[in-house]
């Protein structure tokens, strides 16, 4: 029978050993899953480890392995529910293979993504999967690298990095989203972002790269529909929450106010719905909506909001099997991953001329 040990000392490895009347490193075998343990041998340990109550010493474990069995993980906005059911994806998936998460926010500001990313190295994680805030700065990308670390990056490109990216194939989406609209008869268009003004002066010059790809796509499908550029007007800096407000309360209350808007994420659709109503306009006889991410609020207001989902937990799962590869195969090829989006058609768009909503979706969705 095992005794059980003073309260007052942490339970070790050796005493597991001892347990189970085994070497101390076979009981580092056993419990670390590595090397070569018979099955009854692996039964004996656990089963110690068990009753002995037994908290593995996550720096043992790394020095014997060279592994932490740790995951990090830095996106841009975790309230963003985007992100949130992205980290779910990443979390499930990383679980299956016996990792842990470690999750930091950057709210989009570099400073905070590169000390994230400095704690994170510090504490040892395996690799790292990031959706970087800014596609033109990636010195402390590269040291992931320098240092053996596998990285992916998340729904955004940094372009000229060597390593593995999962996206959104946010430009066909984009199109998709854009030709909804210009098909129900739409001229007035507006596309809304939280993405600052490019100094540049192209549109699509943008920091994101998921972003200036929207933007492309929704340019694009306007230009093929005929709409005048002056009529396919893009809007940043909605931000904030009053940010936001103050940018839409002037677009819609002005005299060449949009018959219709695509908003860059379900945050930005929210806030279509409060400036639209504080306009005294209504949704869709006023004003047509279509938003990227299918957010549960977006199916449960009147009227619900035409989406373009994207497949956000299968993104997440990929970025993390991605990892999970690298980390197993460290020279197998650089892969580069476009997940589709799909629409799926509500009653926030009126037709003003052209076809109605469910034909409009018949006619475009073979586009994608």
């Amino acid at each position: 029978m095992d005794k059980r040990l003073p309260a007052q000392r942490s339970v070790t490895i050796t005493d597991v050993a001892r347990a189970a009347q085994v070497s101390k490193a076979t009981a580092a075998r056993a419990l670390g899953g590595y090397g070569t343990v018979s099955a009854a041998v692996r039964d004996r340990v656990l089963g110690a480890a068990q009753r002995l109550d037994y908290r593995p010493n996550a720096l043992a474990r790394t020095m014997a392995t060279g592994r932490s069995g740790t995951i990090g993980v830095i996106v841009g906005d975790i309230e963003n529910p985007f992100f949130g059911l992205a980290v779910r994806g990443i979390s499930d998936r990383a679980k299956q293979d016996g990792f842990d998460v470690l999750l930091a926010n950057s709210a989009e500001d570099l400073a905070t993504e590169q000390a994230a990313m400095a704690v994170m190295l510090s504490k040892g994680v395996d690799g790292l999967i990031v959706a970087p805030s800014q596609k033109a700065e990636r010195r402390h990308l590269d040291e992931v690298l320098a240092r053996g670390r596998p990285l992916v990056l998340l729904d955004r490109d940094v372009p000229g990095m060597p390593v593995d990216v999962v996206e959104v194939d946010g430009r066909s989406a984009a199109r998709l989203a854009t030709e909804l609209l210009t098909a129900a008869g739409h001229r007035r268009l507006c596309y809304v972002t939280a993405s600052l003004a490019p100094e540049s002066g192209d549109p699509t010059d943008v920091v994101l790269t998921s972003v200036g790809n929207r933007i492309s796509g929704y340019l694009e499908a306007a230009k093929a529909a005929a709409v005048e550029p002056c009529h396919a007007a893009i809007c940043f800096g909605a931000v904030t929450t009053q940010e936001a407000q103050d940018l839409l309360v002037a677009l819609l209350g002005g005299p060449q106010r949009p018959s219709a808007i695509l908003a860059s994420d379900s945050k930005i659709a929210l806030e279509v719905f409060r400036a639209s109503k504080a306009c005294g306009l209504t949704i869709p006889d006023d004003l047509s909506l279509v938003t990227f991410d299918d957010a549960d609020w977006t199916s449960a207001v009147d009227p619900a909001v035409t989406v373009i989902a994207q497949p956000t937990y299968a993104l997440g799962t990929a970025a993390a099997e991605t990892l999970i590869g690298r980390l197993n195969d460290a020279d197998r090829p650089i892969r580069r991953q476009q997940l589709k989006a799909s629409p799926i058609c509500r009653a926030s768009i009126k037709r003003v001329g052209g076809l109605g909503s469910s034909a409009v979706l018949e006619q475009v969705s073979d586009h994608v």
